[in-house]
């Protein structure tokens, strides 16, 4: 079977066996636990792996549902661009207290998400919604594009709010807020 012409004009050859092996490839789940992986912390504070034949020096580790299953599936990539799954962890029970606590400490990092316990003010100008409020981290200032997705509503009562550096924020449950504070938020809702 012939492909078409490649960068340069020249002919290239369509391999469809190739394609179906990268494809299964792609597709094959390998679950990760403490009897065929092995963690280690590098001397930058990352995280390295060995599966079998396999080492990288430096692996992400990403929860596949951080807010509403973050102890299971957790998903474990390479950390370049084009990042590529190396395995699954279903359950991060199934790995040793040490490597929980060293995955652990890497999705702390990733997922840092402070909780807003109270609301000073909240701005609207051109377009943007200045927030000032307290955190379970300290009192902090953000911005959000007021026609983004900035809030995410995850359940009736729990917000989460992105601002236009990528940080996130959660108000648990907005019943908590008082009613001076939800009639401010309820602006940009």
């Amino acid at each position: 079977m012939r492909g078409g012409r490649g960068f340069g004009g020249e002919e290239k050859e369509f391999d469809l066996e190739a394609m179906e092996k990268e494809t299964e490839e792609m597709l094959k789940i390998r679950y990760l636990n403490s009897k065929n992986a092995v963690f280690a912390r590098t001397g930058g504070g990352f995280v390295s792996l060995k599966t079998g034949d396999e080492s990288y020096e430096r692996v992400h580790v990403v929860r596949m549902f951080p807010f509403t299953d973050p102890e299971h599936y957790i998903s474990i990539r390479t950390p370049d661009e084009n990042s590529k799954e190396i395995g699954i962890i279903k359950d991060i029970n199934d790995v040793g207290p040490e490597v929980r606590r060293m995955l652990e400490e890497q999705m702390n990092l990733r997922y840092f998400t402070p909780i807003i316990t109270k609301i000073i003010n909240i701005k609207d100008e051109y377009g943007y919604a200045y927030f000032d409020v307290v955190t379970d981290r300290g009192a902090c200032r953000f911005t959000i594009n007021i026609g983004g997705s900035s809030v995410v509503h995850l359940s009736d009562t729990r917000i989460l709010i992105s601002d236009i550096d990528e940080n996130r924020f959660e108000i648990p449950d907005v019943l908590k807020l008082s009613i001076a504070e939800r009639k401010k938020l309820d602006l940009f809702l």
